[in-house]
């Protein structure tokens, strides 16, 4: 192929930058979200876009759109309608982590499928960090195989990515008959289930392991520190007894702590129950303490001991309620006060467990201890009371209260929020970043979230580095640079037979896709494509089809909207993405040839 443009400075000088960047994503000598702003900076110092353009960016409907749907996923993980989603997948999944990322992968990639990819990795990113506490899962071995499946997800039909929403305009003019909305699904679902196999194969050797920091995210653990009180149990007083006990007096012989407490099934709760509560006939209450001990209580006071959580499953779930360790301070209130003076269990609605005391640990009768300055307290309560007793500045807690203060209660003006984004997506002609603000907002104004929750949700760092390549694929399409290098890969094809022809097409597809946006990959190469595959003799709608497919192939760097959304809470590193996206990008690419070449 001949003709254009030659190759001039400002190309030239765009191919330097571009050079820059990828080395310093490479060799992380600076932040990759720094990279991205030394591009927005360099760039109009060059004089190869406008500062309006170096910034435009920043107001960029994709990068808009990941604020709002980072803010609809937190709205939907704060009312717990998220972790009512993922219940059912870790019931199928079990605790093999082989299973659960296999699991989630695949129903991320279906859901990817009919909706943006990114919009479909921001909702599960809140299940995912979830899913990687209560399966002890460290979170960096299951945010890339879900970030790479929502990739692949995209390509099962013509809505699940932009550059095949483009794809039939783009082949109008050429008058070429347009694709349905299933036609690629053969091969979505082909490089789906070798995106999964490849992790599930391989991902021992190629997914990061963090060691202690990946395990930052799997929570305090009461039961190394203090044995006596190992796991909740829930009971139940079948028949009036001989004697009623109290709460008080069932603790303190068997050295359990209640925790909660109904008499009516539930529709009334005491979360805690005070001690001077009676266990009178069909009353269900919650234990903490080892199972010799639950055992032995319920024996001698002939109650039942449940096989699991069933009344108070939802409030002393992970997401609502938890165990915390605090430590008295020096100029505390409650120094030269015991719990019982301070009436503990009423003032905080908090259930002290265990009081630690110069290497000595008490588990009964926490009523009577004249707290000291350093006395370490083990406590149950919700998230919402501890979060409460940390601003006040009642205690100093030992590990970080990362836990959200869940609001189930906002569970239908979640969703609702939700469906009023999706029906403007779906029946209006409004941008989807308009779109996706409005329930953003609405999750705001409903009182799902606050404002300063909403900000504190969003990963800044995704939003600098996506807004600071923006103008660096602006640039590249501005001075002809991304033209020429299209024009002059594609011209060293020759005479390839067509198998030949469809992988070169798809690895410059693939290379394009990694230097400007997806987008800009496709606009840019299937008129090239479509009028060298016409004096090729070969089929043009496929050649646009390998082009619409492999520009979702970008999996070696932190570029893609999905890479670099996961890659802070992943912890990733560029040359993480390099090891593990260079062998899928490969596996993409010969899957993609090979269903081209078989069934079409």
């Amino acid at each position: 192929m001949t003709g254009g443009a030659e190759l001039s400075s400002d190309m030239i000088l765009v191919f330097i930058m571009i050079g820059i960047a990828v080395v310093l994503f490479i060799s992380e000598w600076v932040r990759v979200d720094v990279v991205a702003l030394m591009m927005m900076v360099a760039l109009p110092m060059l004089g190869l876009v406008s500062g309006a353009e170096a910034f435009a960016g920043l107001a960029s409907n994709a990068v808009v759109s990941i604020i709002a749907i980072i803010i609809i996923g937190a709205g939907l993980d704060h009312t717990g309608v998220v972790n009512r989603a993922v219940k059912p997948i870790m019931r199928l999944a079990g605790d093999k982590q082989s299973r659960v990322m296999g699991l989630v992968s695949v129903t991320v990639a279906l859901v990817s499928s009919f909706m943006q990819n990114i919009g479909a990795a921001a909702l599960v990113l809140p299940a995912l960090r979830r899913i990687s506490r209560t399966s002890k899962t460290p979170i960096g071995r299951l945010l890339m195989p879900v970030g790479f499946s929502a990739i692949l997800g995209g390509t099962i039909t013509l809505v699940g990515s932009s550059p095949l929403i483009l794809l039939n305009d783009l082949m109008k003019p050429f008058h070429l008959r347009p694709f349905g909305l299933f036609d690629p699904m053969p091969i979505g679902l082909a490089l789906v289930a070798a995106g999964v196999g490849y992790f599930l194969l391989l991902g021992k050797w190629l997914l990061p392991d963090r060691g202690e920091d990946a395990r930052t995210d799997l929570g305090f653990d009461p039961s190394e520190a203090y044995p006596q009180v190992r796991s909740v149990f829930e009971l139940v007083m079948p028949h009036e007894p001989s004697y009623v006990p109290s709460v008080a007096s069932m603790c303190a012989n068997y050295q359990v702590h209640a925790v909660a407490l109904t008499y009516d099934h539930g529709h009334t709760r005491y979360l805690p129950p005070d001690r001077d509560k009676m266990i009178t006939a069909g009353a269900v209450l919650a234990v903490y303490g080892t199972e010799n001990k639950v055992r032995a209580l319920a024996e001698f006071y002939g109650m039942l001991v449940k096989p699991g959580l069933e009344i108070f499953e939802r409030d002393l779930s992970n997401d609502l309620a938890g165990v915390v360790e605090a430590v008295v301070p020096p100029r505390s209130e409650f120094v030269g006060k015991s719990l019982g003076e301070i009436l503990f269990r009423r003032h905080f609605l908090v259930a002290p467990l265990a009081v630690s005391r110069d290497d000595k640990t008490e588990y009964a009768d926490l009523g009577h201890i004249v707290l000291r300055p350093g006395d370490a307290i083990l406590m149950h309560g919700s998230w919402e009371r501890f979060h409460y007793l940390r601003s006040r500045r009642k205690f100093i807690f030992t590990h970080p209260l990362d836990h959200e203060i869940m609001h189930p209660q906002k569970a239908l003006a979640a969703l609702g929020c939700f469906m009023l984004a999706t029906a403007l997506v779906l029946f209006t002609d409004l941008s989807l970043s308009v779109c996706l603000m409005a329930g953003a907002l609405c999750m705001v104004l409903s009182g799902v979230l606050s404002m300063d929750e909403a900000y504190h949700a969003v990963d800044w760092r995704t939003v600098f580095l996506l807004a600071g390549l923006i103008p660096l694929g602006l640039a590249t399409q501005k001075t002809g640079a991304a033209a020429w290098l299209a024009r002059e890969a594609i011209g060293f094809l020759g005479q390839p037979s067509p198998i030949l022809f469809y992988l070169l097409l798809g690895a410059v597809a693939t290379v394009f896709s990694l230097v400007i946006s997806n987008v800009g990959a496709v606009v840019l190469l299937v008129p090239l494509v479509v009028n060298l595959a016409g004096d090729l003799g070969l089929d043009p709608r496929m050649a646009a089809l390998v082009v619409g497919l492999a520009t979702s192939n970008s999996f070696m760097l932190p570029t893609h909207q999905v890479n670099a959304l996961y890659m802070g809470p992943g912890r990733y590193s560029s040359l993480d993405f390099l090891k593990a996206g260079g062998g899928m990008s490969a596996v993409f690419l010969v899957v993609l040839t090979l269903m081209i070449w078989l069934f079409y």
